[in-house]
């Protein structure tokens, strides 16, 4: 069963809203071989520029599910949200997959469908790795991290914090702002 926390911003959730939510989401559960006990977090926001952005978390065991998107209409947004979803599902499934049946087992946390009929992956290309880089992670404090960033050109930047010596990950937002990721 999915719980669900459904969240405005700039809007308020009304019954529809948030039937139509639930509605359209709930049918992702049939992908799944137990109805998992997840909590659906959703966010609805309305912008000044009058479009609706709709974010979508799901976190289930061994997967994370997470889209959003932007539209003029917030029950499109809805819509596409949840065929992105599905499309994300759809992946995962397929790699899971193959990953197994190359091990030579037969374990996937995904229905074979509704009534037994199996459900069809999309057979996406192999996800390969084209390029690897090896280096040294600097201890240096957040800031020069950005700095660091900004001088290479990149949209991330892996360092050792100087203060806690763990590995961390600075990175620029679409609103252009950065964000910091701290790992334990």
């Amino acid at each position: 069963m999915l719980n669900y926390k459904i969240r405005g911003e700039n809007i308020e959730v009304t019954e529809a809203i948030r039937d139509y939510v639930e509605k359209k989401v709930s049918k992702l559960e049939r992908y799944f071989n137990e109805t998992p006990e997840a909590t659906v977090h959703v966010n609805l926001k309305v912008n000044p520029n009058k479009k609706a952005k709709v974010e979508i978390t799901i976190p289930i065991p061994q997967l994370v599910l997470r889209a959003e998107e932007v539209h003029e209409d917030m029950y499109a947004a809805i819509d596409l949200i949840v065929d992105k979803l599905e499309r994300q599902i759809r992946k995962h499934k397929t790699k899971v997959n193959r990953k197994f049946r190359d091990q030579g087992r037969g374990m996937d946390i995904f229905n074979t469908g509704v009534n037994g009929t199996p459900v069809a992956a999309e057979e996406d290309d192999e996800l390969t790795i084209v390029r690897t880089k090896r280096f040294d992670l600097k201890p240096m404090d957040s800031e020069e991290a950005v700095l660091q960033m900004n001088m290479l050109g990149h949209s991330f930047y892996v360092f050792t914090d100087a203060d806690s010596n763990q590995t961390n990950i600075v990175y620029r937002r679409k609103d252009g702002k950065y964000g910091l990721i701290e790992t334990n």
